[in-house]
């Protein structure tokens, strides 16, 4: 057995017959699950307790052995082993099937597996295998050569019987006319058979005693009733004639991989040419996955990719792309080492019992899983297919009672993937084997990647403006439930409660001194906030919690475009890292202030958007560089002149003295200014806004780098920002300061942002959006562009 717990890889690939008859512990032979008296499950059923392991721990199904010391022993009298009652979640049955059946993933998928191996199209295959035509499996090239002559004699032979055969029927039906249309006219019986006898006795009627109308309606009913015959004979003497041609025509180029849709020509081309009681046998066929198990056995991996990959080098366009197609499948199959014919089955696995389990309800009813209907469908119609073959049956409802093995197996597998799903109580699809692998709800997405974690919770999100980039607002329930264990611990240890028993008591209760050992414990303890679908790694990002009122997540607004998140109703997961290594990796590796850059691109992914720039726009508006220059040589000139050129700028020693004209309002925010800036000489000519955003920037700068900090490396904004500028301004800082110095530039932008933008009071209203006057023009223009375009293509042009 394979350790669970220990292994490298795993490598899934085609179960063959023999594979999954290993796996089985037993044939499920009776569609039975539970007897409704006992509550037990049936012998040989889908729940039996033989096959699958005891319902009790340590107890057989008779009850002759209980208890855990008769542990492995095997009940000779029911035949179940006495072990633990959870083997029912491992051990697997199977159904040994009464004819093949192919596997609907690789006829059905798409592209269709058997179909390229079998250069086969869907369609075809799919007549084949629900017994709607025939297949041609094998045929003898020599022995056709080498008697097509013979052959074709002998069949002209029996079209000439044929022809001979209609002749006499014919001459016979005719001499029969003359008799009976002779008594009638005579009353005369001249050479009277027996049907002629008969015949006469059926009629009924004393021919002597008929009057002359009677009697030539009788001779006109005779002759167009013979006639009738006649004509009949003649047609269907010349439909076998004409039959057995074609089926030489068929004959003649006849080979493997051919579809014969027409049954009746089949069965005569089996009759005469692949049989020994026939001609001989000259080829092998049939109908449904029999018949293509026997084309893909006699499949040559090794040669087909050969031949394919020449195919590929001197073929072109749809020829050379199928052939590529087909190249990737056959040469997986080489390299995975699955056979071809295991995609034909000829045992169904039943899955552990546990794992579709049957439950009884309060009313005495019971639920069950949808794959015991299925898997019944499968057992019952598979117990009537052996019956029939047991039976000898014809060949007719032989072949669609294994058509119908054949839907029933498709519907567990994959219900609905072809022709309308199998449905249960109130029209519903049940839920088959592939349903429950698929898909968000399936079992790979929901219980084995989708595990519910400890330590974790979810919450909607909202904009938290005031919070720094490496903060995100936790609500403070949530916080002291995903803390609760570090709060207990933190609240024994300070001995305000003796044992944890009691700290759970306390936390419970939520006094005061709980929330103030929280506000402790969450202190330099990051969290991990994560937004699904998490397409990039900064879809996971490290914070430092606040707490908050309410029930959503706050989340700093700079993070929103890395998260890929907005505020209409998204929500997030919230991760707690528990050891000290986890922290300290959430710290220096995942914490967002550390994680500005774009990992696919390098450019800053943390820029401010919406109001912000909004904001910042308005703050830094005013005359751009070559304006500025101008009035500045005009003050130089000392042409300056206040009824023309109005107020002159402002002078200021520094920024602050900016900041509080300003905030006395002294001067406007668009008012040009001159100040001097420390650590460079010379005045600078700028606007108010732009003072104050400049010294703002500054100032980050200076608490984030500290002595490092040099100021003639900072080049001063003297331009209006939009948002490509307000980007560039930070690429500039990322590449002069690197990444970890500009979180709290970052911070500045946005607290700028929010606050400029709110004071500018900028609206949009429905007049701000105006119609051209020219609307009708230009869409009648584009209009006669497409009326063209579907002119030219109406004529073949394009």
């Amino acid at each position: 057995m394979i350790d669970i717990n220990n292994f490298d890889a795993i490598s899934i690939g085609l179960a063959s017959s023999k594979q999954i008859r290993s796996w089985s512990s037993g044939e499920v032979t009776k569609p039975e699950t539970i007897n409704y008296r006992t509550l037990k499950p049936e012998k040989d059923g889908l729940f039996c307790e033989r096959i699958f392991g005891p319902t009790k721990d340590w107890e057989c199904y008779c009850g002759k052995y209980k208890r855990v010391r008769y542990k492995g022993i095997v009940c000779e009298r029911c035949g179940v082993e006495v072990t633990r009652s959870k083997v029912r979640r491992e051990r697997m049955g199977h159904v040994d099937l009464a004819a093949p059946v192919s596997h609907i993933w690789f006829f059905k998928g798409v592209p269709s597996r058997i179909g390229y191996l079998l250069d086969m199209a869907p369609k075809e295959l799919e007549k084949v295998l629900y017994f709607a035509a025939s297949l041609v499996t094998w045929v003898d090239d020599e022995a056709r050569t080498k008697d097509l002559d013979r052959l074709e004699k002998e069949v002209q032979k029996i079209v000439d019987a044929y022809e001979g055969e209609k002749q006499q029927r014919v001459l016979e039906l005719k001499e029969s006319l003359e008799r009976r249309v002779g008594y009638l006219e005579t009353a005369a019986e001249k050479s009277f058979d027996d049907d002629d006898h008969l015949w006469a006795e059926a009629l009924g009627v004393n021919v002597k005693k008929l009057s002359d109308e009677d009697r030539t309606k009788l001779v006109k009913d005779v002759t167009k009733a013979f006639d009738s015959d006649i004509s009949d004979t003649e047609a269907y003497i010349e439909d076998a004639a004409e039959r057995m041609r074609q089926v030489w025509d068929i004959f003649k180029d006849m080979k493997p991989k051919d579809v014969i849709p027409d049954e009746t020509v089949f069965r005569e081309l089996k009759d005469r040419f692949g049989s020994p009681f026939g001609f001989g046998e000259y080829f092998r066929g049939g109908m449904g996955a029999e018949s293509v198990r026997d084309l893909l056995q006699q499949v040559d991996l090794d040669a087909e990719r050969e031949e394919l990959q020449e195919q590929v080098k001197t073929a072109k366009g749809q020829k050379q792309s199928r052939a590529v197609k087909r190249l990737k499948v056959v040469s997986a199959f080489i390299n995975s080492d699955n056979k071809p014919e295991h995609m034909v089955l000829e045992a169904v696995p039943v899955i552990p019992p546990e794992l579709r389990p049957m439950v009884q309800l309060d009313g005495g009813r019971f639920a069950t899983s949808d794959l015991n209907d299925l898997y019944r469908r499968v057992i019952n119609r598979n117990n009537r297919l052996k019956r029939l073959l047991d039976l000898g049956a014809p060949e007719i409802i032989v072949n669609n009672e294994k058509r119908m093995l054949q839907e029933a197996v498709d519907a567990l597998f994959d219900n609905g993937r072809r022709g309308r799903p199998v449905t249960g109580p109130g029209n519903r699809a049940l839920k088959s084997l592939s349903d429950m692998l698929k898909g968000k709800q399936g079992r790979f997405r929901q219980n084995l990647l989708g595990k519910r974690v400890d330590y974790s919770g979810r919450s909607v999100i909202v904009s938290g403006p005031t919070l720094q980039l490496h903060q995100c607002g936790l609500p403070k329930l949530m916080a002291l439930e995903l803390f609760k264990p570090f709060i207990m611990a933190r609240l024994v240890e300070r001995k305000s409660v003796q044992n944890i028993k009691a700290a759970k008591k306390m936390v419970d209760s939520m006094i005061p001194e709980v929330w103030d050992v929280l506000e402790e414990v969450i202190q330099e303890h990051p969290v991990l906030l994560n937004r699904a679908p998490t397409l990039h790694r900064l879809g996971i990002q490290a914070f430092e919690p606040v707490l908050v009122e309410g029930k959503a997540i706050q989340v700093h607004p700079l993070v929103c475009s890395a998260f890929n998140a907005d505020f209409d109703g998204d929500q997030m997961a919230v991760h707690l890292p528990l050891s000290a290594e986890a922290q300290a990796e959430a710290r220096v590796l995942m914490l967002s202030s550390n994680n500005i850059l774009s990992p696919a691109h390098g450019a800053p992914l943390a820029t401010p958007t919406q109001d912000m720039v909004l904001g910042m726009f308005y703050l830094t508006y005013g005359p751009v560089e070559e304006e500025l220059e101008k009035v500045e040589e005009k003050l130089k000139a000392g042409k300056w002149d206040v009824k023309k050129d109005g107020k002159r700028p402002h002078v200021y020693r520094s920024s602050q003295e900016a900041e509080l004209s300003y905030e006395h309002g002294a001067a406007k925010l668009h008012d040009l200014a001159e100040y001097r800036r420390v650590g460079s000489q010379g005045h600078v000519l700028t606007t108010v806004g732009r003072i104050m955003f400049n010294e703002k920037v500054e100032r980050a700068l200076r608490e984030t780098l500290g002595d490092g900090f040099d100021l003639d490396s900072y080049q001063f904004v003297n331009a209006p920002l939009r948002k490509k500028d307000v980007n560039n301004v930070i690429e500039a800082l990322v590449k002069l300061h690197g990444p970890h110095a500009i979180a709290l530039v970052l911070d500045a932008f946005k607290e700028l942002g929010f606050k400029f933008a709110t004071q500018s009071g900028t609206t949009v209203s429905k007049n701000d959006v105006v119609i051209p006057p020219n609307k009708g023009e230009i869409l009648d223009g584009y209009e006669k562009q497409v009326s063209d375009i579907r002119d030219q293509y109406d004529m073949g042009l394009i």
